[in-house]
């Protein structure tokens, strides 16, 4: 059973930078596309990013494509995501996922193990 813990939340003024991590507890994730998800009060949950196995490929929303960044280093079972330009209507909890598949997808019933979610407030 593979365990995510999301990290770097936080309150930061729009036009500000968050880097989220997302540790993994079993190396086995790194055989595993892994993605970026949000979820908005009184919203559901919603695509930002995702990245294949190796790192080579990822695909962004349009909400964060020129923004945001995804990447993994697989020696450290570690999945980030780079927040720039950030906005108010970023404001959301932001999730880390993981598909015991080596393809992305951006459908959020195709991952199979979830973190338990991190807090980001974009002030105006």
């Amino acid at each position: 059973q593979v365990q995510l813990v999301e990290s770097g939340g936080g309150l930061v003024q729009a036009g500000g930078s968050l880097r989220l991590s997302c540790a993994a507890s079993e190396r086995t994730v790194r055989n595993y596309a892994m993605g970026w998800f949000r979820q908005a009060p009184g919203k559901g949950r919603e695509f930002i990013a995702t990245i294949d196995w190796s790192g080579a490929n990822t695909d962004y929303a349009s909400s964060g494509k020129g923004r945001f960044t995804i990447s993994r280093v697989n020696a450290k079972n570690t999945l980030y995501l780079q927040m720039n330009s950030l906005k108010p209507e970023d404001t959301a909890v932001y999730y880390c996922a993981a598909r015991t598949s080596a393809y992305m997808s951006r459908i959020f019933h195709d991952y199979d193990y979830w973190g338990q979610g991190t807090q980001v407030t974009v002030s105006s």
